[in-house]
């Protein structure tokens, strides 16, 4: 497992934003040398659509929730308090999340599958170069606390699990 920096930071490889970035431009460019479609005609544009739409109303509520905080969402500065409220009862991760559903959204729309064949690489990066640091910087900037939240609630998507 990874380790944070010496700083009070989570030490993150990359911006998270740039990755899915990167994934989505190489499939699109992909996609104009060999065109390979994955939804019917009419489909696309309003599975993309509706998929955009709830990744942004998610992503807004997420900021939300950090700016009420007074936390940073920016995961190379500082965290300087642990957010359980809004998105995050759901998910440890709503913005990875959203981003995550924009990029579906956008293949969806663009009615591309090249996108597609490259998200499982996406999702690699984020998570063993964003998501195992920025777990470990939280245990060990929040301890006990985030200890709790972590097993109370999953890391993508779920329902919050019932303490016996």
């Amino acid at each position: 497992m990874t380790t944070p920096s010496s700083r009070d930071t989570a030490g993150v490889v990359v911006p998270p934003p740039l990755v899915y970035v990167i994934g989505l431009a190489l499939g699109l460019v992909t996609q104009h040398f060999y065109p390979q479609r994955v939804l019917p005609s009419r489909l696309n544009l309003v599975v993309g659509l509706l998929l955009i739409v709830i990744a942004l109303v998610n992503f807004v509520r997420a900021l939300l929730a950090l700016h009420r905080a007074e936390t940073s969402p920016k995961p190379w500065r500082p965290t300087t308090a642990l957010v359980i409220s809004g998105p995050y009862r759901r998910t440890r991760n709503p913005i990875y999340l959203a981003f995550t559903l924009v990029y579906l959204g956008i293949a969806a729309w663009v009615n591309t599958v090249w996108p597609l064949v490259l998200l499982p690489l996406v999702l690699l990066v984020i998570h063993r170069g964003v998501i195992l640091r920025e777990e470990a910087y939280l245990e060990q900037k929040f301890g006990d606390e985030y200890r709790r939240y972590k097993s109370d609630v999953r890391r993508w998507f779920g329902w919050r699990r019932v303490r016996g």
